[in-house]
């Protein structure tokens, strides 16, 4: 098992599940930046979050995309279903697509942790080029194979195993 970046600590260890949201704009896929959670750079995944009980799938989006963007979203279709594994990391990420409501995009927080101590350190959009020129390890799975940002709308399930 790996070591990991102390503010990750409370994600470890369990299965979570985790609600991601595709919002495309002039041809560019919103993504956020992350301190990479075992310490080797950062890490860019579309804006999301922990699903708490109780809480149901799409409000969970809407508040993530609130918090971590500041922009408020609508929740479209169910697009793909991820297994993250990477002990001791271990998520289900379910990937809707999201429409732009309103709001200007910013920097947003993670309320589980205190404003000086964030992994979220950049939000914006990226266009395939963009994301070419990325290590692949600073990139989510989903995003690894991308020919171009429609693949993104194709309904898909990837199990481990």
């Amino acid at each position: 098992m790996e070591n990991i970046h102390p503010l990750a600590a409370p994600y470890s260890s369990k299965a979570r599940i985790r609600v991601c949201g595709l919002l495309i704009q002039d041809g560019k896929l919103l993504l956020a930046r992350h301190t990479d959670p075992f310490g080797e750079g950062v890490f860019w995944i579309p804006p999301g979050g922990g699903l708490e009980y109780g809480e149901k799938v799409k409000d969970c989006l809407v508040r993530e995309f609130a918090e971590e963007t500041g922009l408020h979203v609508e929740v479209g279709r169910f697009l793909n279903l991820n297994e993250f594994l990477r002990p001791p990391l271990h998520a289900l990420e379910l990937f809707f697509e999201v429409k732009l409501l309103k709001g200007e995009l910013a920097l947003g927080t993670d309320p589980e942790h205190s404003h000086q101590e964030q992994l979220l350190e950049e939000v914006k959009f990226m266009g395939i080029r963009d994301m070419y020129q990325l290590k692949r390890e600073e990139l989510h799975p989903i995003l690894h194979a991308l020919v171009d940002l429609d693949d993104l709308f194709i309904p898909r399930l990837n199990f481990l195993g």
